[in-house]
């Protein structure tokens, strides 16, 4: 598991600086400031959640399933709040109005905060 973990997170920061030089380059030019800045939101929490995944992936005090639950609420988190984020973002770019899966991003907001929560609570538990 913690190999999954840590390419996981791997790839989540990979993708996040690719996204984030899209964002700076090619969005520039089309975005308004404030939704270039709100693309960057999603960028920064991809990053700080992929650093996070490391960081569990390389923790040897959590225990095997804590980490695989934070592990899925941490994908999930990424890919509902970020993912989200860059969609509404980029609204403007297309003909589907992306405002309709608006509601899934505090979900994964939701979901990014419970992963931190567990391993808060884990390691005051020991």
């Amino acid at each position: 598991m913690d190999k999954k973990i840590i390419s996981t997170g791997a790839m989540l920061g990979m993708i996040a600086i690719v996204l984030g030089a899209f964002g700076a380059h090619a969005l520039k030019k089309v975005l308004t400031i404030e939704e270039l800045s709100t693309f960057e939101t999603g960028v920064k929490y991809q990053i700080y959640h992929a650093l996070f995944l490391l960081f569990i992936g390389l923790a040897t005090e959590l225990p095997k399933k804590a980490k695989k639950t934070i592990y899925y609420l941490v994908v999930f988190g990424v890919l509902f709040f970020s993912g989200s984020i860059y969609f509404l973002a980029t609204n403007s770019l297309t003909s589907f109005d992306f405002k309709v899966i608006g509601f899934i991003t505090p979900i994964g907001g939701l979901l990014l905060i419970l992963a931190w929560g567990i391993l808060f609570w884990k390691m005051i538990k020991k």
